[in-house]
């Protein structure tokens, strides 16, 4: 017996029905007909019902092979039992507020409501939050219930892809509004990230209702098919994932679907491993897609359109050399071949297909209107000789469509609705449609948004190579990239690019982003989460000796986070004599009282300094009953241990000098001479434990990510530093890392 249909109103579905479902990979169609008031209900294939949100979800829990989602035991089941009862006190406006501050202590010291793994009582109380809307959305940008916040984006951030469906599809929805509601909370997004006690709303700047409340031309429900179309001759980056994501958002707002194309029109330029990263970061990103096509699919049936084309005399044949050819565009000049008969060009055509010596000097033109003001209407070249080997197909071709004559065709042959295109070619819209229409194609609406440029950055994949191919950078995945795969390894969470790009919407507006911006909110996502621990740069750290400090070295258990418990717990050793770094000891004086951090307070007794002023030695006595609130210095530190680890602290700038480089102007002027920098330090014991991209603050000196996890003392822990939005440049920043 299975379910065969959900019923509801559609001004209550029962999220955390529907959330349960979910995680329970329990499939059903969803029907919002029911009267206002009517309890949802489910219908089972044998006409059988069960109605009200309690009984649906226990009887998703009794069903499920989800290890403990209904409790381990009775006692836990009944505790679950216990919280669905008590959820439904969320959706009473009243009492609303009393309900948070329960659950609130009650999670202060838990990370899930029953026992230790997600249940029914985490996906009621989680989905009664989410579905009051702006009433608990306004109570998380307050510092008002951190345990509360904490647990809800964990769940959010843990569950995501499933979580964003639902409230793609339901919230926002109640009493029959208009599903387009903004962009980044149909998405999810303003809820993905970690943000426990910071508003990540930007306050209206980028993410006003205006920006998001859009609609494709002509679109219904359920009819839309759209495509993301990248060329295969680099790896995504930044700019290219406005467009991913986008084509997702409409696609789940019309109940429709994108595909993956790649635009493989080009050999010289194109390869699989940009095929294999591509789908890697479209995999990164989320995207989900209904298949992967190819434009070298259609490369036949190109063929044969542009054959129709030439018989038609809608097309010719051209040997006019290629600077000569753009200056008669540019002059509105007519080519001495526009006028050579069908025959004569359907010969030229074989000679180009065989890649003789005639065909190479040959190209495949549209014959459209060389006196049109719009300049790309003026003959466009369709075909062009080409004898590389094609990555995917091999030699069978020596001629290879353009991007301009390829893509209108393909889009309508693939039954694409809507092709967004970034307003960059606003001006060859008009030549997209004119080809569609010579072709005998069915119509695609094209639909624009502005490209996404960001300061200090170079975004075209043709410089990008530039850097690659000449040492300037280790690769693709470049921290100083700004490629997905780029930026993701300096420490960019995917939740903090998804709602930066999402913020701006599907804007005409041609915009110049800051990447403070973007950091901004990446710190709002990891702060509240990421483990603590301690690290002292090894150049000139300094020895500071307590007199009254331990005979014999003691070991604390600590959390990592002393706010978020699920970031786990570390060792610190407290010793006699212990590591603080220069730029600390520097700011000392002799009697002055500073703040050992996690442990309490010294009086600092003698400094020693060398001939050029820095300090060599310290000593002093703990004075543990002091006041942290009276100190000046809060000093982290470490112990005179053998078990401190090595660490290379990488830090990375801009690729150029010049925010943004005007028409004409060589990005090889503006090179930035210093893009990188090492400081090596020790680091705490518990650092050996980390992964490769795992994301760790060091107290005071910022956010990391691990790029080379510990394999060995003599080998260093390599960690690359996250920007957060404030810190300066390793061009201009002196000292890298100071507290």
């Amino acid at each position: 017996m299975d379910i065969k249909l959900l019923s509801f109103p559609a001004d209550s579905p029962p999220l955390s029905v529907i959330v349960a479902a979910k995680f329970a990979s329990i499939p059903f169609p969803a029907d919002s007909s029911l009267a206002s008031g009517s309890a949802p209900t489910f219908l089972f294939t044998n006409g059988s019902k069960l109605h009200g949100t309690s009984v649906l979800l226990r009887y998703i829990g009794r069903v499920t092979n989800i290890p403990n989602f209904y409790g381990e035991n009775a006692y836990e089941s009944s505790q679950i039992d216990e919280w669905l009862e008590y959820a439904p006190i969320l959706s009473t406006g009243s009492a609303f507020e009393n309900a948070c501050s329960y659950v609130d202590k009650y999670l202060k010291r838990r990370t899930f409501l029953v026992s230790h793994s997600l249940s029914l009582a985490d996906v009621a109380i989680w989905s009664g939050l989410a579905g009051t809307g702006p009433r608990w959305e306004s109570l998380r940008k307050s510092k008002k219930y951190l345990n509360l916040q904490r647990w809800f984006n964990s769940l959010l951030v843990e569950y995501s892809d499933d979580l964003d469906d639902v409230l793609t599809t339901y919230v926002g929805k109640r009493g029959g509004k208009s599903s387009g509601a903004k962009l980044k909370d149909q998405q999810g997004l303003t809820q993905k990230p970690n943000s426990v006690n910071q508003d990540t709303s930007d306050k209206g700047k980028s993410g006003s209702k205006s920006t998001f409340e859009v609609d494709l031309p002509n679109a219904e429900i359920g009819e839309v098919r759209l495509r993301f179309a990248p060329e295969p001759s680099g790896y995504l980056h930044i700019g290219h994932s406005k467009a991913a994501l986008l084509n997702q958002y409409f696609a789940q707002r019309y109940n429709g679907e994108v595909i993956i194309r790649f635009d493989d029109t080009n050999p010289a330029k194109e390869s699989n491993e940009f095929v294999e990263n591509l789908l890697k970061d479209i995999e990164t990103l989320g995207i989900k897609y209904e298949t992967v096509t190819y434009t070298s699919d259609y490369f036949l049936q190109l063929m044969e359109m542009a054959e129709n084309l030439i018989r038609q005399g809608k097309a010719y044949i051209d040997d006019t050399p290629r600077e000569q050819m753009q200056k008669e565009r540019m002059e509105g000049i007519e080519s001495k071949n526009r006028s050579n008969s069908p025959e004569e060009n359907l010969r030229l055509w074989k000679e180009m297909i065989l890649g003789t010596e005639k065909g190479l000097l040959c190209c495949l033109r549209g014959k459209l209107d060389m006196q049109d003001p719009n300049k790309s209407l003026r003959d466009p070249v369709y075909y062009r000789c080409n004898p590389i080997p094609h990555h995917r197909i091999g030699s069978k071709f020596k001629i290879y469509p353009t991007y301009d004559f390829a893509c209108p065709f393909v889009d309508s042959i693939e039954g694409i609705t809507h092709a967004l295109r970034s307003s960059e070619y606003h001006d060859r819209n008009a030549q997209y449609y004119r080809i569609q229409e010579d072709m005998g194609l069915r119509k695609v609406h094209i639909y624009e948004f502005s490209r996404l440029n960001m300061v200090y950055t170079l975004l075209s994949k043709r410089k990008l190579l530039w850097f690659v191919q000449n040492g300037k950078v280790d690769g693709w995945d470049d921290p100083r990239f700004p490629t997905v795969q780029g930026i993701v390894r300096r420490g960019l969470k995917v939740e903090a690019l998804i709602q930066f790009i999402l913020e701006q919407g599907a804007s005409k507006n041609l915009n110049l982003m800051e990447w403070d911006k973007l950091w901004t909110i990446n710190k709002k996502i990891i702060d509240p989460v990421c483990p603590r621990h301690t690290a002292v740069i090894e150049e000139r750290r300094v020895l500071f000796t307590l007199d009254n400090g331990p005979e014999k070295p003691f070991i604390r258990v600590l959390p990592k986070h002393k706010k978020y418990e699920g970031a786990g717990e570390k060792s610190s050793t407290f010793t006699k004599r212990i590591w603080i770094d220069q730029v600390d000891a520097q700011c000392i004086k002799v009697d002055e009282e500073i703040t050992l951090m996690d442990w309490g307070n010294a009086i600092v007794k003698g400094i020693e300094k060398d001939g050029d002023g820095f300090v060599t030695r310290l000593s002093g006595i703990l004075h543990l009953e002091g006041s942290v609130k009276t100190t000046k210095l809060k000093a982290t530190w470490l112990p005179d241990i053998n078990e401190l680890v090595t660490l290379s602290l990488m830090e990375y700038d801009y690729l150029i000098t010049k925010k943004k480089l005007e028409e004409g102007e060589d990005f090889l002027d503006v090179l930035n001479p210093c893009t990188k920098k090492e400081t090596v330090a020790v680091g705490d014991s518990n650092i050996r434990n980390i992964k490769r991209g795992d994301i760790l603050q060091l107290e005071r000196k910022g956010y990391f990510r691990c790029d080379v996890p510990y394999v060995r003392p003599a080998k260093p822990i390599v960690l690359l530093a996250i920007p957060d939005g404030r810190q300066q440049s390793c061009s201009k920043s002196k000292n890298l890392f100071s507290n």
